[in-house]
């Protein structure tokens, strides 16, 4: 009966017990979390100073907000999950009325100081203010993040580039034996899970994370590492519609120009036009691509050599325009006087029959009649003669007023710019789908 009684007793006491320990603050009474000087936060919790604290560590991409090729600037939204090992913060959740985990302010807790290696802003939201721990001593912390990171752009292949921004998670002050980096999930799992989550990516396109880990020397000693390398493709159907297209569209004006005269100056406005329109693509081009880059941009050598083709065109038509002028001016100079002595003498001739039927000066009409009535006959036969004449030298003068309004035949000079011209028009043709075509190989199988 006695020992009945002892086991009876022993019972009542271990549910007294479990049935009083059935609150977070029991648990934190029993980690001693009411002493000021309690280990959990004051240094790094493990108890041989030798070992390391191992910081798992999981990045996940919710967004990609903005990328700045001209400040070289990438900015993603991300979720920064880390959890370690506290040698303080155990126990059994069977005495905590199974307890197993629970989240207590952040303040309380040693947090490792991992920082970003490229980030050049800090987020101006709040860091999650609280932390969870487990039974088995684990600590978790999870932090939504938006990133300003600096990025080497390569905007060789502009608008058709892939970049690789890097986000390198390492200790600010801790060495490799004091805090040690691990990556949770490897490139494949992280891409996958990046890809499920991911909401915004304006006009890139997201391609995969690659995840490393590795022990470098900075500073004078060795630190662990994590880097995260985000790929990622630009979406470049808005840059061939607004920019690539209008290029080449100006080349085609260019080469249809040579179907316009010569002879006026329509076609060198026309071809001055052109020209500046492809000017001020360059400069808007200037605002969008960064100084800094290693190696010209095919976007800018595509319009240099569109802008030297062009150039080139328009050197041709004055040229051409020039050596039609050099020909006309002197033979229009010749012709011109030509022209003006066989008309004065025409004119002349034709003042002379008038003048042949006048009245001689001194004689009045009475005197005039009776000569006329004598002569009648002859009279008449002169001034059939006369009338004839008349008509020839009209006919002349209409022939010379109407030669003046027909085209001359080209001379030497300008059958020599005709030749110039149609030349150079296969030489410009060639030469635009040569570049058009070395264009298009680059862009497509040329590397970064």
């Amino acid at each position: 009966m006695l020992l009945v009684g002892f086991f009876s007793l022993l019972l009542l006491a271990d549910g007294a017990t479990s049935e009083g320990n059935c609150t977070y603050q029991d648990i934190l009474n029993h980690l001693h979390f009411k002493d000021d000087y309690s280990p959990f936060y004051m240094s790094r919790p493990v108890k041989d100073h030798k070992s390391a604290t191992v910081v798992n560590l999981d990045l996940r991409i919710y967004a990609i907000l903005q990328v700045k090729e001209k400040e070289q600037i990438f900015v993603p939204y991300v979720w920064i999950t880390m959890w370690w090992k506290n040698d303080y913060t155990s126990w059994d959740p069977e005495e905590f009325c199974g307890i197993e985990f629970m989240s207590i302010p952040t303040g309380l807790m040693w947090k490792p100081d991992v920082t970003v290696v490229e980030m050049t802003e800090r987020d101006k939201v709040a860091p999650s203010p609280y932390l969870t721990i487990t039974h088995r001593g684990n600590i978790e912390i999870t932090n939504d993040q938006v990133l300003t990171s600096t990025c080497r752009m390569q905007v060789y292949k502009f608008p058709f580039d892939i970049q690789s921004c890097h986000l390198t998670f390492k200790s600010f002050i801790h060495t490799d034996k004091e805090i040690k980096l691990l990556p949770y999930l490897d490139s494949s799992n992280a891409t996958k899970d990046s890809s499920e989550v991911m909401r915004i990516q304006s006009e890139w396109l997201f391609i995969n994370m690659a995840v490393t880990s590795k022990t470098a020397d900075l500073y004078g000693f060795n630190q662990s590492l994590v880097v995260y390398t985000i790929n990622m493709k630009r979406r470049s159907a808005l840059y061939i519609v607004n920019f690539i297209l209008p290029i080449l569209f100006l080349l085609c004006l260019d080469l249809a120009s040579f179907l316009v005269s010569d002879s006026g100056g329509e076609k060198l406005g026309f071809k001055v036009t052109v020209l500046l329109a492809v000017t001020v693509m360059q400069l808007i081009l200037n605002e969008i691509l960064p100084s800094s880059s290693n190696r010209i941009p095919l976007i800018a050598v595509y319009c240099i050599g569109v802008f030297t083709l062009m150039m080139l065109s328009l050197l041709e038509t004055v040229l051409v325009m020039h050596l039609i002028g050099k020909d006309s001016a002197p033979r229009d100079k010749e012709t011109e006087k030509d022209r003006n002595r066989e008309g004065k003498r025409e004119f002349n001739k034709l003042i002379h029959l008038t003048c042949y039927r006048d009245v001689f000066p001194g004689e009045s009409p009475t005197e005039v009649l009776p000569v006329a009535k004598k002569d009648s006959t002859s009279r008449l036969r002169e001034e059939s003669t006369v009338s004839d004449e008349l008509r020839e030298v009209m006919k002349t003068l209409t022939l010379l007023l109407d030669s003046r309004k027909e085209e001359q035949a080209p001379g030497y000079w300008t059958g020599v710019a005709q030749k110039i011209n149609k030349a150079f028009s296969i030489f410009y043709v060639t030469a635009a789908s040569l570049f058009l075509l070395f264009m298009v190989i680059k862009w497509n199988y040329d590397g970064n």
